[in-house]
């Protein structure tokens, strides 16, 4: 099986800027084999697409919701996927969720209020 931690949420002003990490680890499979995405869910609202990139990190996908503020990028030497956040919305208040191939981190809270 594959484990996914994110780390990186907190509480941030109106904004302000966040990066997230998500560190990949696992016996059988190998990080840059599989595409990687974000997720975010807000209370009492249904899980959404953030971002997504490729194998290779050559093709990028974001909602429209956050284009332009959020990047998505990948390390994969060091197993590990990233999602900076700028500019900064309450809108953006979310528990957030990485993927890797059908394995999904437990989340981590972004709050942006002031």
């Amino acid at each position: 099986q594959v484990q996914l931690v994110e780390s990186g949420g907190g509480l941030v002003q109106p904004g302000g800027s966040l990066r997230l990490s998500c560190a990949a680890s696992g016996r059988t499979f190998t990080f840059s084999s599989y595409g990687a995405s974000w997720f975010r869910q807000a209370p009492g609202k249904a899980r959404e697409f953030v971002a997504s990139m490729n194998w290779s990190g050559g093709s990028t996908s974001y909602a429209d919701s956050v284009k332009g503020r959020f990047t998505i990028s990948r390390d994969n030497a060091k197993n590990t996927m990233f999602l900076q956040m700028n500019s900064l919305k309450p809108e953006d208040t979310a528990v957030y969720y990485c993927r890797l191939h059908v394995y999904w981190g437990q989340g981590t809270q972004v709050t942006v209020s002031s």
